[in-house]
């Protein structure tokens, strides 16, 4: 694997993991505009490639929020105590939440992981997740209100969780889909992309590790390789951060609609290019 392709799949990843575009659809479409065959059918190597981006990523995104996950550890275990919830900040409520957000796409992605897999080289249906999620995220972003990340709640958590197992799918976009959900629930926009960065931190992290155990147990990363893996970790650690922080503050002022037009006009190219029978 040309070093090349490492970075450049390190940076889609990075990028698309927290910009609500879909990290698992760019993921599949860039090596197909491309033509790249990489890992030449070997679906282990794939997958660990996959774990190593995303490890790259969940650091990323871990260097931004350290801060406010050393005030949620503290105050998460503070709550578990009876006494101390009377007069408990919000953090405590919303680490666990965030835990709970997490539980529909873990046991999705637990029961259908080989099925979802399966999907990753249907283009025209990636394209169309693409249009059909910018369509919803335009509507809701249409809806928000003014409800902070505070305000975060049982209902919220569980509504968004569902969320992010349906957007296992390549071209829903996990972070399109709790952003959509969140803005269509009231919260503002800067508190949708912050609730939603952080909700990707355990569901990233089990998957990674999940996926990990396959890989150790099919005979783990060659040697030859290890050199892209650790670039394209890398690359997606330093761009992830990048996005997260970007996302952040350019929603504090903007709205949504740049990140819909973009999948509305690679939505079409994909579907466009899959219907004519590009690569195939």
């Amino acid at each position: 694997m040309p070093l090349l392709h490492a970075i450049v799949l390190g940076i889609v990843q990075g990028l698309s993991e927290f910009i609500p575009i879909s990290s698992s659809g760019h993921l599949a479409i860039v090596p197909w505009l491309f033509g790249w065959e990489d890992f030449a059918g070997d679906d282990s190597l794939a997958k660990a490639f996959d774990v190593a981006l995303h490890i790259g990523t969940l650091a990323g995104a871990i260097a931004y929020f350290w801060r406010d996950l050393v005030v949620f550890a503290r105050e998460g275990l503070r709550v578990v105590v009876p006494a101390n919830r009377a007069d408990a900040p919000p953090e405590g409520r919303i680490a666990w939440l965030l835990v709970v957000s997490a539980v529909p796409a873990a046991i999705t992605g637990f029961l259908l992981n080989d099925a979802i897999e399966d999907l990753d080289d249907i283009y025209w249906l990636i394209g169309v997740m693409l249009i059909v999620g910018g369509v919803l995220l335009w509507a809701a972003d249409r809806m928000g209100g003014p409800r902070e990340a505070g305000e975060f709640r049982l209902r919220d958590a569980l509504l968004m969780g569902l969320g992010q197992a349906a957007a296992l799918q390549p071209g829903v976009s996990r972070s399109g889909v709790t952003i959509t959900v969140s803005r269509a629930l009231g919260f503002d926009r800067a508190a949708a992309a912050r609730l939603s960065f952080l909700m990707s931190l355990p569901i990233i992290a089990g998957a990674g590790v999940y996926k990990l155990l396959d890989v150790v147990g099919e005979g783990g990363i060659p040697s030859d390789f290890v050199a892209p893996f650790l670039v394209g970790m890398a690359t997606s650690a330093v761009t992830g951060f990048a996005a997260v922080w970007g996302t952040i503050r350019f929603v504090q002022t903007r709205t949504f609609a740049p990140f819909v037009g973009y999948r509305f006009v690679v939505g079409a190219g994909v579907i466009a290019l899959a219907v004519a029978g590009f690569n195939s």
